[in-house]
C-alpha cells in the first residue's frame, strides 16, 4: 500500500475536492441547526466537535482513496479501520515506553529514551466516536459501521492497556456521582 498524505494534508485537500464517501449529509462551513453558536451573519456555525467530526470524516475518505488499492466505504471493514488507525500511529505526539524500557511504568520520565512515539489511547478513542457518529450521520447503518466492530473496540481495549502499563497511569472508567435520595424531614422541621 501507497503511504497516504498526513491527516493534516488529507484534511485540507478534501476540502478541494469532493469526497466520494460522502452519501447523506452536506458537511459545510455553515448550517441551519441549532447545533453550534450564532454568527452575526444569522446563519449558524458549525460546533468545534462537528468540524473535528467533519475534518475526521475527509480525512478518512482521503485515506480510503489513496489505499492501494482504492477502497469504497461499501467494502470497508473493521480491518480497514484498524489499518487506518496504525497508519495515524506515525503522527502520534505520546511517548510509549516499551517493556524493555528503564522507564517502562514511569508516567515522568528523568531522562530521554528511544521509545516510538504513538496516538494517545484517549485520542484515538474520541476519533473512533466521531468516525462512528459520521458514518451513521452520512448514510450507513448503524449495524454495518465498520467503527463500531468488535476488532476496533479489541484494538482500542488493547492500546488503553498497553500504554497504561507503559506510562504507569491506570485508565479507569469515570463512575457516575448518584444523587442520593433527600431523606424526608422529619415532622415539624421545614
Amino acid at each position: 500500500m501507497d503511504s497516504p498524505q498526513s491527516p493534516e494534508v488529507a484534511s485540507a485537500d478534501s476540502k478541494n475536492s469532493s469526497s466520494s464517501i460522502n452519501t447523506g449529509k452536506n458537511y459545510s462551513n455553515t448550517t441551519s441547526s441549532s447545533a453550534g453558536t450564532s454568527s452575526s451573519g444569522g446563519a449558524s456555525t458549525l460546533s468545534r466537535y462537528e468540524n473535528q467530526k467533519r475534518r475526521d470524516w475527509n480525512t478518512f475518505g482521503q485515506y480510503l482513496k489513496n489505499h492501494r488499492p482504492p477502497l469504497s466505504l461499501s467494502r470497508c471493514s473493521g480491518a480497514h479501520v484498524l489499518e487506518f488507525l496504525r497508519y495515524l500511529d506515525q503522527f502520534g505526539k505520546t511517548k510509549v515506553h516499551t517493556p524493555i524500557c528503564p522507564f517502562y511504568g514511569h508516567p515522568n520520565p528523568p531522562a530521554p529514551c528511544p521509545c516510538p512515539l504513538r496516538q494517545a489511547w484517549g485520542s484515538l478513542d474520541a476519533l473512533i466516536g466521531r468516525l462512528r457518529a459520521a458514518y451513521e450521520e452520512n448514510g450507513g447503518k448503524p449495524e454495518t459501521n465498520p467503527f463500531g466492530s468488535r476488532a476496533v473496540r479489541l484494538y482500542l481495549r488493547e492500546v488503553r492497556d498497553l500504554q497504561s502499563k507503559a506510562r504507569g497511569i491506570s485508565y479507569e472508567k469515570k463512575k457516575r456521582k448518584r444523587q442520593l435520595p433527600q431523606p424526608p424531614l422529619p415532622p415539624g422541621e421545614g
